[in-house]
């Protein structure tokens, strides 16, 4: 396969070209003839919602998750978009399995993905954030199976819709995967069981980072209309991505949850733009800077970054009454400073001290892939996962950041999941505007701390 279709499928650097054995049946832990066979061996049908990269890496991993599933739908905003994508899925999958798809379920528009909801047994929704408590909804109250990327939303009122939905799913016993992946990888699990069991004692606090340069921009088209470019332009307007901290950085924030076993009851903070501050760069800022306080009294320091040139760092550090834990290493060191523990990944054996560089767990099942596993081996057996809740409240928790250092004040729990903050329309169309539209200079209104309120 082309290198550009590797790069493509690979979901930063995890995803890798496999036969199904070894990277769909046999990472579930279960026996390939087990999987094809539990439930009546039913053919399940899969449709992708949103066919962007995440959408085309996450149908390859849901079609290796369980070889008697059947790829049946697409549906994007864009036709080009999804016929990217199908072209991308046939080529990662030539020679092991034939991707067939009738010409008439591929659908385009703003109401494309009720039509391939309709069709499927398992939905996958990696549309921009911002239409996901509409899809989910949709999804949930028609019985489907639902596998959706995180955030859950870009606002509270969505935040509370997947709420209201994850309750519904709960009672008709559907399968709900939120794509906060590090749920589901070996590192993450075993270093939590080892805080849980008390080896760092009470976590006091500790610092989340996603740092990195930033991502795309798809330059402006003349016969492009506002509402198109920002549809192609999704990540820099907040009624679509949410902003960074959200859209990328919830993955920490998350962790901090997950770990303290908590949500914070309040955030403070600071951001702005100093870097990426272009017409093309829409309304978000290019850093963030957030304290989340918990009710135990730890206080989580929260960054994230985009600027080219600066310091990378994506982890998460956790210190306690009796020890701290670094994520990146998966180390646990006491007071003195003195190792006590370090997370041993893929082949690594006692007798060989695993370094630095390979501590992160890469010689390891694929938490990416895992997460596809678990949703279709838990469908075939009858069980129930149910990540939506978690995924909705840490999606607030990142939201309830981004207000704080918007308006420069001390946003809490409270005031966030109460708040009316509506950032995406229900039902848009090509012959709307967006929410968020330039001046007659074509920039677009910042969030000014001290100014903007909620």
């Amino acid at each position: 396969m082309k290198s550009k279709q590797n790069n493509l499928l690979s979901r930063r650097n995890f995803v890798k070209r496999t036969t199904l054995a070894t990277t769909g049946i046999l990472s579930s832990g279960l026996p390939v003839g087990a999987v094809a066979n539990v439930n009546g061996n039913k053919k399940l049908k899969i449709a992708l919602v949103g066919c962007g990269g995440r959408g085309t890496g996450a149908i390859v991993q849901a079609l290796q998750a369980d070889e008697n599933t059947e790829l049946i739908a697409m549906a994007d905003a864009f036709q080009d978009r999804v016929e990217k994508s199908l072209k991308a899925v046939q080529e990662h999958f030539d020679g092991v399995m034939k991707i067939k798809i009738k010409p008439k379920n591929l659908f385009s528009g703003f109401d494309a993905y009720k039509k391939a909801i309709d069709l499927a047994d398992v939905v996958i929704l990696t549309t921009p954030p911002g239409f996901r408590p509409y899809h989910f909804e949709y999804a949930i109250e028609n019985g489907k199976h639902v596998f959706m990327e995180k955030p859950v939303a870009t606002d509270p009122v969505g935040v509370r819709k997947v709420l209201d939905v994850a309750r519904v799913a709960k009672e008709k016993r559907l399968n709900v995967v939120v794509g906060l992946q590090r749920h589901y990888q070996k590192k993450y699990i075993d270093i939590l069981n080892k805080i849980n069991n008390g080896k760092i004692g009470k976590i006091t606090g500790g610092q989340v980072y996603w740092n990195s340069s930033g991502v795309w921009v798809r330059e402006r088209q003349p016969d492009q209309s506002e509402m198109e470019y920002q549809m192609r332009n999704w990540y820099y307007f907040n009624w679509l991505c949410g902003d960074h901290i959200l859209e990328q950085h919830i993955h920490n924030i998350d962790v901090a949850n997950w770990f303290i076993g908590d949500y914070p009851l309040k955030a403070q903070g600071m951001g702005g733009r100093q870097v990426r501050n272009g017409k093309d760069h829409g309304e978000i800022f290019d850093h963030h800077f957030v304290e989340f306080t918990y009710k135990t009294g730890a206080v989580i320091s929260s960054q994230c970054r985009h600027q080219p040139g600066c310091m990378r760092r994506v982890d998460e550090s956790f210190q306690g009454t009796k020890g701290s834990v670094n994520m990146r290493y998966g180390d646990i060191v006491d007071l003195e400073g003195k190792e006590i523990y370090r997370y041993k990944s893929g082949n690594n054996t006692k007798s060989s001290k695993p370094s630095r560089s390979i501590a992160n767990g890469l010689n390891e099942p694929n938490p990416y892939q895992v997460e596809h596993d678990k949703l279709f081996a838990s469908i075939r057996n009858g069980g129930v996962i149910a990540d939506a809740e978690n995924g909705a409240k840490s999606t607030l928790t990142a939201i309830m950041g981004r207000m704080a250092t918007y308006s420069g004040k001390e946003i809490t729990w409270d005031q966030a999941m109460n708040s009316k903050l509506e950032l995406m329309p229900e039902n848009p169309d090509w012959n709307t505007n967006p929410p968020t539209m330039p001046d007659s200079n074509g920039i677009y209104s910042i969030p000014t701390p001290g100014i903007t309120t909620y």
